[in-house]
């Protein structure tokens, strides 16, 4: 099993960055891919980006261009660097451990106009 924690959410103006961190109890390796995923209200959780342990990253159309996942593995940590962000953004974001199907319990991302 692994625990994923999040961190780095918050209020943010219309253009600005923030940058996410997720942290796991164990080796980021053994999740064989790492994702973040975003939900705002009303809508459904949608993937905003992956990384793979090779380093080879997806992004949502969305967000392509602007933010940047990368990861840590001597820290056991993965980030997404956020930039020019956009009301559209905000949401609730969960990272995901994909080999053991497991989540984080979200961190809130505002933007305000």
């Amino acid at each position: 099993q692994v625990q994923l924690v999040e961190s780095g959410g918050g209020l943010v103006q219309a253009g600005g960055s923030l940058r996410l961190s997720c942290a796991a109890s164990r080796s980021i390796f053994y999740c064989l891919d790492m994702a973040w995923y975003r939900q705002a209200p009303g809508k459904q959780r949608e993937l905003v980006a992956r990384i793979t342990n090779s380093g080879s990253t997806d992004y949502a159309d969305s967000v392509k261009g602007r933010f940047t996942f990368s990861r840590d593995n001597a820290k056991n940590t993965v980030y997404l660097q956020m930039n020019s962000l956009k009301p559209e953004d905000a949401a609730v974001y969960y990272c995901r451990c994909g080999a053991y199907d497991r989540w984080g319990q979200g961190t809130q991302v505002t933007v305000s106009s």
